[in-house]
């Protein structure tokens, strides 16, 4: 089993399937590429406009910026000021509300991003939920220079990719204001509170 399935179990039925052997961070470094192979497989239900397909069920308010590669999938909405760029992916029912800005990132079915939220280069599994103004962070700006490091399992990971934000297991609920430092993994479920900060970071080559 992947990394991703044992966290997000529909991913190997989805439609990144073909992508089942990759982590997440280098699906996220990759997301340009695999979004714009996923528009060639898309329905006749999708409107899709220079690389930007939007489901006919889905809604977007006047305001959102949609950059492609991009797809937003059925049942989809997409509030006024949010910005998705950098190569995203909206499986189905997924919410991007007013001003949050979503990039090089895919999400499963039912997940929320209420409103001023940012999520960078990271996989969100199904009906997660991101309180206004929740970060999922994708870059250490405090160490110039640093490709994304963290611990999971008491091990070491070096991702080796310079923005990496998380991996989301199912139903995480993250609260207002609270932040996710780039390089984690949260199992379905998580928990975390508001103003809470999740950081497993450390530089890479330290243990």
């Amino acid at each position: 089993m992947s990394l991703i399935a044992r966290y997000i179990p529909a991913f190997p039925h989805s439609a990144l399937a073909d992508f089942a052997g990759e982590t997440p961070w280098a699906l996220a470094a990759a997301a340009p590429d695999i979004v714009r192979r996923l528009l060639d497989r898309l329905g006749a239900d999708y409107a899709v406009t220079d690389a930007v397909a939007v489901h006919r069920s889905a809604r977007v308010e006047p305001g959102a910026v949609l950059k492609a590669p991009l797809v937003v999938g059925p049942s989809c909405f997409v509030g006024h000021g949010a910005t998705l760029r950098g190569g995203a992916w909206l499986e189905e029912a997924c919410t991007i509300g007013p001003g949050s800005e979503l990039k090089a990132s895919f999400l499963f079915a039912g997940t929320a991003l209420a409103h001023f939220n940012f999520v960078g280069e990271s996989v969100l599994g199904r009906g997660v939920n991101l309180e206004a103004g929740a970060v999922i962070a994708n870059h250490r700006n405090e160490w110039p220079g640093a490709t994304v490091a963290f611990r999971h399992d008491g091990s070491v990971i070096e991702t080796g990719c310079a923005k990496f934000g998380a991996l989301v297991g199912d139903g995480a609920r993250l609260g207002a204001n609270a932040v996710v430092a780039p390089g984690a993994i949260l199992p379905p479920g998580t928990v975390v509170a508001r103003l809470g900060l999740v950081d497993r970071g450390v530089r890479p080559g330290l243990s």
